[in-house]
């Protein structure tokens, strides 16, 4: 019985699943992850499409057997459906195999509507504070701020030594400074490195704090909805999001066809 029910909802909902990214090609132009993600630069798909967004986090939910949608597993009528014979590491590999595609469709959410690696100009918060430092404060006058030291706190010790010292490693600075900006010709070079380098990595960073957001989602849907019987879990998909996500994707090419405003690669 939960073979059969999660045979009929992997078929049903995949349905959803696919026509929901059907609407994002449109809306792209294009099969490529990355260029769905760069198109999402200005704004990301969740604000224009949020009924559509709604509707693929519930397809995910359902594809991923998650509550309320864990009718092949239901505990209180299957006694953990497809999993009861299993045990040990199959049991370990099963459930491996659930949390996988679990984080795999939190990452499908977060490309398709979250804009991916896409993140409003964070790296300027790291960046800007640095370059002030730089512009403003570099190199430091070491041996003026020894001085102000010895004169505030009237030091009985003899600083004349350690003022030289000092003056010695701030000279070192200055010779060290200007060789790194003859042989970088410019610190604006360095930065525009820095810049992309930051950019690299936290891409990765964001996209992955997307994900968790989405599998907190996951979670808290786990905690605050009953799950549905296996007739309205049914009902659900083929009387009610599958009739809505194809009027939306004829709506969708009717409205881009009207204003001629067809993504680049579907133009007719």
């Amino acid at each position: 019985m939960g073979a059969i029910r999660s045979t009929a909802q992997l078929l049903s909902y995949e349905l959803v699943f696919s026509s929901i990214v059907l609407i994002l090609i449109i809306f792209s132009g294009s099969f490529s992850l990355t260029y769905i993600v760069e198109c999402q630069q200005a704004v990301w798909n969740i604000f224009p499409l949020l009924p559509i967004a709604l509707m693929f986090f519930i397809a995910i939910l359902a594809e991923t057997n998650r509550p309320p949608f864990d009718l092949p597993e239901a505990e209180s009528e299957l006694v953990a459906g497809f999993m009861t014979e299993h045990g040990a590491s199959i049991f370990v590999f099963f459930f491996l195999g659930e949390y996988s595609s679990l984080i795999l469709m939190s990452a499908f959410m977060s490309i398709f509507f979250l804009g991916g690696y896409h993140c409003p100009d964070l790296h300027k918060l790291i960046l800007d504070p640095i370059l002030f430092v730089y512009n403003n404060y570099w190199p430091i006058d070491i041996s003026l701020n020894i001085n102000i030291f010895f004169n505030l706190f009237g030091s009985s010790l003899d600083s004349s030594n350690l003022i030289k010292q000092f003056e010695i490693i701030n000279s070192n600075i200055l010779y060290l400074n200007f060789d790194l900006m003859t042989l970088f010709s410019s610190k604006d070079i360095i930065f525009e490195s820095i810049n992309l380098l930051i950019d690299k990595i936290y891409g990765s960073y964001i996209l992955g704090l997307k994900i968790i957001i989405v599998v907190f989602f996951y979670i808290w849907v786990r905690a605050s909805f009953p799950r549905l019987r296996y007739d309205q879990l049914m009902s659900l998909c083929w009387k009610e999001l599958l009739p809505l996500v194809f009027a939306y994707i004829i709506f969708t090419i009717c409205l881009f066809y009207t204003f001629d405003f067809m993504p680049f690669g579907l133009n007719l």
